[in-house]
């Protein structure tokens, strides 16, 4: 099996013309025409990421942030983002990105999202058409019971295993349509109170965002990292259907998550 059919598979499942304008998903590093010897799947890469898979003897990194999002003017040694580049080079390992095209894809980040708290009837809201195929940045759908508000942080909580979730004034009323956007998702704010959404959930906000909603709908905001530490699992389960035991996967267990709470 070729890293390319790797890629093409991801590629049919989020088409690479589904991302965001500014966005730099796809082929990072690499070469295609080799046989995949194990593929890593993560949420972004570093050089322990890279460590971790050439001593796992994988030749293929598959992360869902851009490696090289920014351009690069040079190949040196001066940040992470360079040394990484560097180190998957000298190894011989490929590392492909599916970033804003998988946020936007039917069955991608904010629909494993919705899943794992078991929200029913997704569907895209402001959603809109690229290339004849309907996408959209979140997801909205309805808990198969409503919940009072502080169980509903606390089932967040649990769910995405955060040491805090920062919300907006406890909503009074129930719980049940909830719509979410994983990663930076505040621009949809105003979106999901017109759809309809009792909760909002995404992984960041800036603080005068939440000003002027309370008792519109009860905002989430569980941490980037945590909204879309799943994301690995659609990667496996992508690769496993197309490639079956031909391809030895793992999610990877560096935590790049750079921010902590003490």
């Amino acid at each position: 099996m070729k890293i390319k059919e790797i890629i093409n598979a991801l590629e049919r499942f989020a088409p690479l013309p589904l991302q965001e304008d500014y966005d730099n998903a796809g082929l990072q590093i690499g070469l295609t025409e080799a046989e995949v010897s194990g593929a890593l799947l993560c949420l972004d890469v570093n050089e322990q990421v890279i460590d971790e898979a050439v001593a796992l003897g994988c030749n293929l990194v598959v992360s869902h942030h851009p490696l090289i999002f920014h351009k690069l003017r040079q190949i040196t040694d001066t940040d992470y983002v360079q040394r990484t580049v560097m180190k998957a080079i000298c190894n011989n390992v490929t590392v492909v990105s599916m970033h804003t095209n998988l946020d936007n894809a039917r069955g991608g980040v904010n629909f494993k999202i919705a899943e794992k708290i078991g929200l029913q009837d997704v569907r895209f809201f402001a959603s809109k058409m690229v290339d004849g195929i309907e996408c959209g940045s979140g997801v909205i759908g309805e808990l198969s019971e409503s919940v009072a508000a502080d169980d509903f942080i606390m089932t967040l909580k649990r769910v995405f295993d955060v040491e805090c979730v920062m919300c907006n004034q406890l909503l009074h009323r129930p719980i049940q349509r909830v719509a979410l956007c994983g990663g930076a998702g505040s621009f949809l704010l105003e979106d999901a109170i017109a759809a309809g959404a009792d909760a909002f959930i995404t992984g960041e906000m800036h603080y005068h965002e939440y000003f002027g909603h309370e008792q519109q709908t009860q905002i989430a905001v569980i941490g980037h990292f945590q909204s879309e530490q799943f994301t690995n699992e659609i990667f496996k389960s992508i690769i496993e259907e197309t490639c079956g035991d031909k391809v030895t996967c793992y999610l990877t267990k560096t935590n790049t998550n750079p921010i902590i709470y003490l």
